[in-house]
């Protein structure tokens, strides 16, 4: 059984959350412990922490979630209406091997029943694990990174937390069909990465340019399958991380937008939080961008996927080479653009025939220009 793989939580914690008050969030999570695991009937969120950290810079240091813990179940709930379990922790195996076989049972089991695994790393490189988990469930999958880096290594270099995305585009099955990083910082990355990225027909958008509007990825999330978040993201003076320090990166507001971003999507089905130092300050931050994606789960709109497209408006936007058509949501004001998929194209491609994009996509179209969304996504299905 799967679930074998995880420990539950000990005395000392379960002891600190019956002190808790019966409106803290802790009060009302279903708690893996020596006697029971959480009903996985019963789930809808679950919460696990994985204490693997040898393919971070500091492998030497062990992973300490308690703290975490405290920060998050401390916090009260908003008015949400489904439940959430801890399941405890996944230790760290004797590979890194062994934990991404452990993570990837145990995901792939949990995303097959509808509930959502939030992952507390641990270093960045169990995003392949998460990854890995959608092997089973014959979809394409599409991955969202929050780092400043790129994550790109050498074809034979050990996997780690600076190298996962060259595993995950290499090794099969190969089941990615995009990949986004929101939030590079243009001095940590190769011009040879960025070029990379473009050639790949990849997504990529800079700090500043997310900083400046942040709404411009909400899109990508909505389309998204996988989150992960590097913490090295966030600016040290939000995060509390002056181990690594950060002068640039996002500040504690964005990156919980950014998360709550997450959680809205009905696409997304897992998320996790990695490459943090178990100092208490970057613990109240990451307790936070867990609250914000819980909350934005909570907001949930069930747009995807897609019924009946009765209750979508329906624009046609004729440009020179192509008519466009774009939908928009009566519900949620969101708005999609159609993919015309060739008829060789895999079946695991053929339920994507909507993409999520922006009302400033739509204007730009109507003023003749083909969105360069829609142009990848074109590039792609012809390759």
């Amino acid at each position: 059984m799967e679930f074998d793989f995880l420990k539950p939580l000990d005395k000392e914690f379960l002891d600190y959350v019956l002190g808790l008050s019966p409106q803290h969030l802790g009060s009302k999570i279903v708690m893996h412990t020596n006697e029971a695991m959480p009903d996985l009937d019963k789930v809808d969120i679950a919460i696990i922490g994985v204490l693997e950290n040898r393919g971070a810079k500091n492998a030497d240091s062990e992973v300490d979630l308690k703290s975490i813990r405290k920060e998050l179940y401390g916090m009260f709930p908003g008015n949400w209406n489904f439940s959430i379990a801890d399941f405890g922790d996944i230790l760290s195996g004797n590979s890194k091997e062994d934990t991404f076989f452990a993570l990837k049972k145990i995901a792939s089991s949990l995303i097959k029943r509808k509930i959502i695994p939030v992952i507390i790393g641990g270093s960045q490189d169990l995003t392949y694990a998460m990854y890995r988990a959608y092997d089973d469930l014959e979809q394409m999958v599409n991955l969202v990174s929050i780092d400043s880096k790129f994550d790109f290594g050498k074809e034979n270099e050990i996997i780690s937390a600076d190298s996962f995305l060259t595993k995950i585009i290499i090794d099969e099955p190969n089941n990615l069909f995009n990949f986004c990083n929101i939030g590079y910082q243009t001095y940590y990355n190769s011009q040879e990465e960025i070029d990379l990225i473009d050639k790949l027909f990849f997504d990529a958008y800079r700090l500043g340019e997310v900083s400046n509007n942040i709404s411009i990825s909400e899109p990508v999330f909505r389309d998204a399958d996988v989150v992960s978040i590097d913490l090295n993201s966030v600016k040290s003076s939000d995060s509390g991380n002056f181990t690594v320090f950060n002068p640039n990166g996002f500040n504690g507001k964005e990156i919980c937008s950014l998360s709550r971003y997450a959680g809205i999507s009905d696409k997304v089905s897992s998320f996790g939080v990695f490459n943090h130092n178990n100092s208490i300050p970057e613990s109240v931050i990451i307790a936070q961008i867990i609250w914000y994606f819980i909350e934005g789960f909570h907001y949930r709109s069930n747009e995807y996927p897609f019924g009946s497209r009765e209750s979508y408006l329906k624009y046609n936007v004729p440009l020179e080479e192509e008519d466009l058509v774009f939908y928009k949501s009566d519900k949620t004001d969101r708005w999609w653009i159609e993919i015309p998929f060739i008829s060789n194209t895999s079946n695991k491609l053929k339920k994507n025939t909507l993409l999520p994009c922006s009302y400033e996509e739509y204007l730009a179209a109507c003023n003749q220009e083909m969105p360069e969304r829609w142009w990848k996504a074109q590039r792609k299905n012809v390759i």
